[in-house]
């Protein structure tokens, strides 16, 4: 337990990252009838494998942007996007000289996040995973509000994150 900023307490646990999705054939089933599927809601629930092969939860906290990158990649995704409170990325966020990023590459949006523009507890997560997603599949992600997701969808909203070049046009 670790005081919260004055706010109370908050009990801590390991974050780790997700290394597979339970029920998978089950979800690819789902979509491939083009139903509405939910899966891996707040990252899914953290579990572990024991030796007998019987899956038990754990107490963890599965990070649900790398969730969405996993799921995207093992469905074959076209397409990674990741929807937040923010129309774009920033760089320089909340500063005068803070800029909307239209578009960058996984080179570009990796020295970003080293260079710390993009935080641990905010954006940094959905920057990382879309960096995943972009890498391991060669396909597009972006990050963008719901309000924007049309406009994200025709190539022109959103922060587009794509392998080696940037494209221009639609998602696929």
């Amino acid at each position: 337990m670790v005081d919260d900023a004055g706010r109370g307490w908050r009990k801590v646990v390991p974050s780790p990252l997700p290394v597979a999705v339970l029920n998978l054939d089950a979800i690819d089933a789902a979509v491939s009838r083009a139903d509405v599927v939910i899966a891996g809601g707040g990252g899914g629930v953290p579990v572990l494998r024991g030796l007998q092969g019987k899956v038990q939860g754990v107490e963890a906290v599965i990070d649900k942007d790398a969730t969405a990158a996993l799921l995207g990649q093992c469905l074959g995704a076209q397409t990674l996007v990741i929807l937040t409170a923010v129309d774009a990325v920033q760089l320089d966020f909340g500063k005068p000289t803070q800029r909307r990023i239209d578009a960058m590459t996984t080179a570009q949006a990796e020295t970003w996040l080293q260079d710390g523009q993009f935080p641990p507890g905010s954006m940094g997560p959905k920057v990382r995973a879309c960096v995943d997603f972009v890498r391991a599949s060669g396909q597009t992600a972006a990050i963008a509000s719901i309000r924007s997701l049309a406009k994200v969808l025709l190539g022109t909203g959103g922060t587009r994150v794509e392998p080696d070049q940037l494209r221009s046009g639609p998602l696929r």
